[in-house]
């Protein structure tokens, strides 16, 4: 009995000294991971600041089935957030602050452990990204306990960075190499009335601003009881690669033609029918200048004309909105043409029927003759004169028939 209060002495004795050796440190951890993804940065960056994904990448979402993520409607860009429920605690994140392209910041919580996360994006050789990810904050007791008995806050989440960098570069890999370009050929668009925001966009800003933008037209939509049909799209009034600039209208396709009072940052347009060179592309976003490419081309081979007064439009039929794998987007473009113009056919000589009409009088050309007259027998003159007689009248079908030619 006595080893047994011993031993049991000397666990609480243990027990007491951890608790105090946990207690008397600051718990303030500071953890930075970098990884260099096989992807170009604005692929990277654009997965990242979307948390959705973070159930695909995170390494202790992915190796805990317990763990269940709750995504409100904001999920990338600055105020967006998710929360975590799950066997070994609860937790939050919000973003607070991007640089397009550049970085990310974060406030993460976790059962008592706060951290101030900062994600950075640098273009490497070959369009790779070098991600680096590091977290500084301080430590609630419990997670300072778990850190001490599985060798400091360095290894515990440095090990966590690392397999979901990992993550990260195997998911957008699959992700970004993914894709198919089809040129489908020459297509009619049919006229459509739509609402829509027109501005100026860098054009590797496009699509995140049409994810900011298509919202609000769906609300306006929907508050005014109009009825979409159809998927978004946006229209390129310009396309300048030099500058990397152009000039869209985000619309939203609508089921009648309605007037908007001045003064709406969203206005009422009606798309005109119009020839189109269409192509498809299903993948990420990043191989819409192959797309684009590929068009020219098959322009330029089939001698087609293109329309130069807008540059063309894409239908999104299955977005970011919509879903978040970027292998999954299938985005249409279609290019405005001239369209050829057909020779008319030649005129016909007149063709009779080979029957009359009901009720009409018809007489066929091949049946009207001229009247023959029989040459009259010469009489021998006699010395008295001959009485003249009064000219005997044409008959009724000799004036039909003169009448006719």
């Amino acid at each position: 009995m006595k080893i047994l209060k011993y031993l049991f002495l000397l666990l609480l004795l243990s027990l007491v000294a951890l608790t105090v050796f946990v207690a008397t440190q600051k718990g303030i951890f500071s953890v930075e991971r970098s990884k260099v993804i096989n992807s170009p940065k604005a692929t990277v960056y654009n997965y990242v600041n979307d948390f959705r994904n973070y159930e695909d990448f995170e390494s202790w979402s992915t190796e805990d089935p317990s763990i269940k993520m709750t995504f409100p409607n904001k999920t990338s860009g600055n105020g967006a957030s998710f929360y975590w429920s799950g066997d070994e605690g609860n937790g939050n994140a919000i973003t607070l602050k991007t640089k397009e392209g550049e970085s990310i910041e974060q406030k993460m919580k976790y059962d008592g452990t706060e951290a101030d996360v900062t994600w950075t994006f640098k273009d490497t050789l070959a369009g790779k990204t070098k991600v680096t990810w590091k977290a500084k904050g301080t430590m609630s007791f419990l997670f300072k306990i778990y850190t001490a008995l599985n060798g400091g806050s360095d290894k515990v989440i440095g090990t966590i960075y690392e397999k979901s960098l990992a993550n990260i570069d195997k998911n957008l890999d699959y992700e970004t190499k993914t894709y198919a370009v089809e040129v489908n050929g020459v297509v009619k668009k049919t006229e459509t009335p739509y609402i829509k925001q027109t501005f100026t966009s860098e054009i590797q800003k496009v699509n995140k601003n049409a994810r900011i933008v298509i919202p609000k037209l769906i609300q306006f939509s929907e508050t005014n009881g109009l009825t979409a049909t159809g998927k978004p799209f946006i229209i390129y009034h310009t396309y300048d690669t030099a500058s990397g600039l152009a000039k869209i209208s985000i619309c939203l396709p609508i089921n009648k033609e309605i007037s908007i009072s001045s003064g709406s940052d969203i206005l009422s347009g009606k798309l005109n029918g119009f020839d189109a060179v269409k192509t498809t592309l299903k993948g990420d976003y990043s191989h819409t200048n192959e797309a684009i490419s590929k068009t020219t081309a098959y322009i330029n081979n089939q001698k087609i004309k293109p329309e130069l007064s807008w540059s063309h439009l894409e239908v999104l039929s299955i977005s970011k909105l919509d879903i978040k794998s970027p292998s999954k987007l299938l985005t249409e473009i279609y290019f405005p043409i001239i369209p050829k113009i057909v020779p008319a056919a030649p005129v016909s000589s007149p063709v009779y029927s080979s029957e009359p009409e009901e009720g009409v009088d018809t007489v066929r050309p091949e049946a009207a003759k001229p009247a023959v007259t029989k040459p009259a027998t010469p009489k021998p003159a006699t010395p008295k004169p001959a009485t003249p007689k009064p000219a005997t009248p044409p008959t009724q079908t000799q004036e039909e028939e003169q009448s006719e030619f």
